[in-house]
């Protein structure tokens, strides 16, 4: 396999060495007790970490009860690891199965018979939602949200939040901000932590290519952020041309991936795999491997900047670009299907399922797409829609006045709950909305009012919740500028019935 130019990687020499990286040490280090930082700008505002039970003695119970787990599974294989899991998921569905049957106070002989067979039918449906051949109905239960319902600032950043993500079990935030600020965050009590970046020389022992002046301002800027599913590993990529990687656990930079010739805009991992995807100005879609530490391929096919990319199990990554195109790369047959939209340029995407897909465009309308058509399958124009001379509608229904209506227009992020017909749009007209992906249409449901940019969207796997980047700024640039807006990550909770 031919690399590109300054794509590959060393084995031998100080470049390639593991023995001071910190993520492949043998002894566990205690993890660092969370602390307050000057910066006054990353902070909680939701609720005090007491109050939530994160006071010092708690946390270091935990931290130790973590050590001694760590500890004692280490020397374990990962067939042990898997037959591990496997038996405490079983565990779980038979107490689970257990609890439903004393609820209902039926002893019947019948009934434990059958538990074997109910436990089967739990487990292939949870592994058919998983891999998404069967569809959750999540919003046919989310109910009208109630007046005092609302998007509430969780996490503060000193500017505009660019990119958000969740862990898979829904109990972590990660957020990247303009300002090179990458947060890591606990959703019920808001209690953050910064990742701090290395020094020069260790960035070039992880791999780090220098090409530009240290100097440069905004050099740590990031643009993009992406968690395995696993949460061991987190992603960043910005303007320095880098795709870097990070030990959850400890918080410390493990890795940076050179090759892309321009500004990462993008980035996602491939559920349930340690494989990352990264998008870029410079027209290109590369693939990672993580645990690995090395470049796996790229694919090419826009003939503009990309601006966003997404991945669910398959070997398939969805891309959007301004060259008005959404591209369907099929990583090992390195082939792509081309989709055009109708007179708009395409910002955000995302995929519902592995044949349907949905996007955002730059004129305020959200299209659904199949595999099998080049176009649009269904449009909701005027989703987030913008009045003429230069005013917006705001939550209230009054049209206020706005220095760039048709930048608010813009759709910069539509996201899905994954398995599930739940999907939301955001853009900077003062509202996300909800919606329900059904047969070949879209049907819209709730407008959540939101002041800002809304930049990056991440539904929680449950759906009980969604986060939201706000900003005063738009994701790329400075076209718009909403001053009344928070820089932040905010949350609203979602109620089923």
């Amino acid at each position: 396999m031919k690399h590109p130019k300054g794509g590959g990687f060393k084995r031998g020499g100080k470049k390639g060495s593991t023995d001071s990286d910190p993520f492949f040490e043998q002894e566990t280090k205690k993890r660092r007790k969370v602390s307050t930082y000057e910066d006054e700008d990353i902070e909680s505002i939701d609720s005090d970490a007491e109050e939530n039970g994160f006071n010092g003695e708690d946390r270091k119970g935990v931290d130790e009860a973590a050590e001694e787990e760590e500890d004692e599974f280490a020397d374990e294989t990962a067939g042990e690891k898997r037959k591990r899991l496997a038996e405490a998921l079983l565990l779980r569905t038979r107490e689970a199965q257990r609890r439903q049957r004393e609820e209902r106070d039926d002893d019947d002989d019948d009934d434990e018979d059958d538990e074997d067979d109910d436990i089967v039918k739990t487990l292939m449906k949870k592994q058919q939602e998983d891999s998404g051949r069967v569809r959750r109905a999540i919003a046919s239960s989310v109910q009208e949200p109630l007046s005092s319902d609302e998007f509430s600032i969780i996490v503060k950043h000193r500017k505009s939040v660019v990119s958000v993500a969740l862990s898979d079990d829904d109990t972590r935030g990660f957020s990247a901000s303009k300002d090179g600020t990458i947060v890591h965050w606990d959703v019920s009590s808001g209690k953050s932590d910064k990742y701090k970046w290395p020094n020069d020389e260790v960035l070039k022992s992880h791999g780090m290519k220098v090409r530009e002046p240290r100097s440069k301002k905004h050099s740590r800027e990031s643009l993009a952020l992406a968690v395995s599913s696993d949460g061991r590993y987190l992603a960043t990529g910005g303007v320095d041309r880098h795709v870097h990687i990070w030990d959850v656990r400890t918080r410390e930079h493990v890795q940076a991936f050179p090759g892309h010739r321009n500004t990462v805009s993008c980035l996602c991992f491939r559920h349930g795999t340690a494989e990352l995807y990264s998008g870029s100005f410079d027209r290109s879609v590369k693939a990672w491997n993580v645990e690995d530490k090395a470049f796996v391929q790229d694919s090419f096919g826009h003939q503009d900047e990309i601006l966003a990319i997404d991945a669910l199990r398959k070997e398939r990554a969805l891309t959007v670009g301004r060259d008005r195109t959404m591209l369907l790369h099929k990583m090992p047959e390195t082939s792509r299907t081309i989709y055009r939209a109708p007179a708009s340029s395409l910002e955000s995407c995302c995929f519902i399922s592995d044949t349907e897909y949905l996007s955002g465009s730059d004129n305020g309308t959200v299209a659904l797409w199949g595999m099998l058509k080049k176009k649009p399958v269904f449009l909701l124009k005027n989703a987030h829609a913008v009045v003429a001379d230069g005013t917006t509608t705001n939550e209230n229904g009054d049209h206020d006045y706005v220095n760039s209506s048709t930048t608010n227009s813009w759709v910069s992020s539509v996201a899905v709950c994954r398995g599930s017909d739940l999907a939301a749009s955001g853009a900077g007209n003062g509202f996300v909305h909800l919606m329900a992906v059904e047969a070949g249409a879209i049907r819209p449901l709730f407008k959540l009012p939101l002041t800002g940019f809304v930049n990056s969207m991440a539904f929680a796997k449950s759906g009980k919740f969604l986060i939201a980047g706000v900003g005063q700024e738009t994701r790329f640039g400075r076209w718009g500028c909403i001053k009344s807006a928070q820089n932040g990550v905010a949350i609203h909770p979602l109620r089923l019935s």
